[in-house]
């Protein structure tokens, strides 16, 4: 018997479908987010199991970390990229987790890259780097944009960069002038 397993991760729990090759429900339930819980619902399963998808959240790496660690063949289910049956109106974790190990059993799920854990840190650290570079550009263009908006001034970036404080309240010192 060919077995796939689905889980619905979230921030504290998890819920767990796992289903046979003839989409058979053999296990359903929600558990709280603790590594040996789920391997130990998966031990009864695991030398039929084909793969554990997991959806990818912000916090799958334990969870796909452990699991690989104790031999199984992990899939990331990408999110994003997955498509609803027409006409669904209501799912929920249950359904997501099944739903999960359906696709992966007809050869139609979309897949993440797991990315290796001895580079995650650096690639994590690019990504809030890149998250800071855009807040940066951000608030200089709004301010810009307030300065232009309020005063008739077009300040360059660079010319917003170079602002002190005490520059930037002299422009706004005004109380006609709205710092939104």
């Amino acid at each position: 018997m060919r077995a796939y397993a689905g889980i619905d991760l979230h921030s504290s729990n998890n819920y767990i479908g796992i289903m046979d090759q003839d989409y058979k429900r053999l296990f359903g339930r929600r558990q709280p987010n603790d590594l040996n819980n789920v391997l130990k619902v998966l031990e009864p399963f695991k030398a039929d199991l084909e793969g554990v998808i997991v959806e990818s959240t912000y916090n799958w790496y334990w969870l796909v970390d452990g699991l690989q660690e104790h031999g199984y063949t992990v899939h990331l289910a990408n999110p994003s990229a997955i498509k609803r049956y027409e006409g669904i109106k209501h799912t929920d974790d249950k359904w997501d987790s099944f739903w999960l190990a359906h696709m992966k059993h007809l050869n139609i799920l979309p897949e993440g890259y797991i990315y290796p854990k001895e580079q995650r840190a650096v690639r994590d650290l690019l990504r809030r780097r890149l998250f800071f570079v855009r807040q940066r550009t951000a608030n200089i263009l709004s301010l810009q944009s307030t300065i232009t908006r309020n005063l008739g001034i077009k300040m360059s970036v660079n010319g917003i960069k170079k602002l002190k404080m005490d520059d930037a309240c002299k422009l706004f010192d005004s109380s006609n002038v709205s710092s939104n």
